[in-house]
């Protein structure tokens, strides 16, 4: 049940780590600021998803929490949370580092997830939880959070396009090099099971010059698993790709995606990135479940769901497959490709 009072002046967000649950946490944002205007929104998180929303016009405040200190990070966040009061504490993450993180904060309503679905004891750190419900959306769980506040999520909104003069420089100096539209594609993930195939990724950029009249644009950052991507793609390639990895960060990607006329991505960050900028994106899942960290409302006709086996009517899960993205074959990305260009045709 939802407290009768709860009172949004000074909200703290704990939603530490991945960058696509902070794409994910936004549209949370937006909708408290909708309702309260002069909510004050700190926002706890580690150094990498930080750097794609500091500057965000709504966020007043971020908190680094860097967790390869060790105990040292738990001491140097607990510390400044501690000179401040809060009225609500949202912790949307369900593990146990962001439970702790959570009571280490000060306010009288700390909202969590419920029992069934809060992991590693997280639930002990919160005073209120969200009505437990079926698994869903990562994006509609959070909305759980601004239901029990009693406040509307729509229109969801996320805010995150270029937001200064300096990005949008960046933006269309970058873009300018291009005498044809831009194709990025996101050459590698987090998880070695996410990603797909760079000899594939090949093919595929052939095709998108050749075939359809787009500029092919690696993009990423310089992990060894991207840079080995990167080496395997320019090399097999007939028509090289341009490469971008590394260049202009997280918030120069969100430039890159913001002129780009269709993303490639398989199952991470920057897929959402893509979605909360409208930009239509070809998704390639096959390790996560798509009905839960899938593009949000928008695209799914681009997806190629590899989780599932065909006619499999799965339930929303965190279980994950291994294995499966190998079983997308490049005319599976092509033909997404194609069905974008047929939706855009005349336009």
């Amino acid at each position: 049940m939802r407290a009768p009072f709860a009172p949004l002046d000074r909200v703290c967000i704990v939603m530490m780590s991945a960058v696509g649950d902070a794409v994910h946490v936004l549209p949370v944002i937006n909708a408290i600021k909708r309702h309260r205007p002069s909510a004050r929104i700190t926002w706890v998180l580690q150094p990498g998803p930080a750097a794609l929303v500091r500057g965000h016009p709504l966020v007043d405040e971020i908190l680094l929490f860097d967790r390869t200190k060790g105990v040292a990070g738990f001491l140097e966040v607990r510390e400044q949370l501690l000179t401040r009061q809060f009225d609500v504490v949202l912790n949307l993450q369900v593990y146990f580092k962001a439970g702790v993180i959570t009571g280490f904060t000060r306010a009288p309503v700390k909202l969590g997830f419920d029992l069934a679905r809060a992991r590693d004891f997280n639930w002990l750190f919160t005073t209120d939880r969200v009505h437990a419900r079926p698994m869903q959306h990562v994006q509609d769980q959070y909305f759980e959070f601004t239901e029990w506040l009693g406040i509307g999520h729509e229109p969801v909104t996320w805010g995150l396009g270029p937001w200064n003069d300096a990005e949008r420089t960046w933006q269309r100096e970058f873009v300018a090099r291009f005498d044809r539209p831009i194709a990025p594609i996101v050459v590698a993930t987090s998880k070695t099971q996410k990603d797909w195939l760079p000899e594939r990724w090949a093919e595929v950029c052939d095709a998108l010059a050749g075939d359809f009249g787009l500029q092919p644009v690696l993009v990423g950052a310089r992990s060894p698993r991207e840079l080995h991507a990167e080496r395997v793609i320019l090399e097999r390639a007939r028509i090289k790709p341009v490469s971008a990895l590394g260049q202009g960060g997280l918030r120069g990607l969100v430039g890159i995606f913001d002129a780009a006329a269709l993303v490639l991505s398989p199952d991470t960050g920057p897929l959402h990135i893509s979605v909360a900028l409208d930009r239509p994106v070809v998704s390639l899942i096959g390790y996560s479940n798509p009905k839960r960290v899938g593009p949000y409302r928008k695209f799914r006709d681009l997806m190629i769901d590899a989780y599932g086996d065909p006619g499999e009517d799965y339930p929303v899960s965190m279980r994950n497959r291994r294995d499966r993205m190998p079983n997308i074959s490049v005319h599976d990305v092509l033909e997404r490709v194609q069905r974008w260009r047929n939706a855009n045709a005349g336009s």
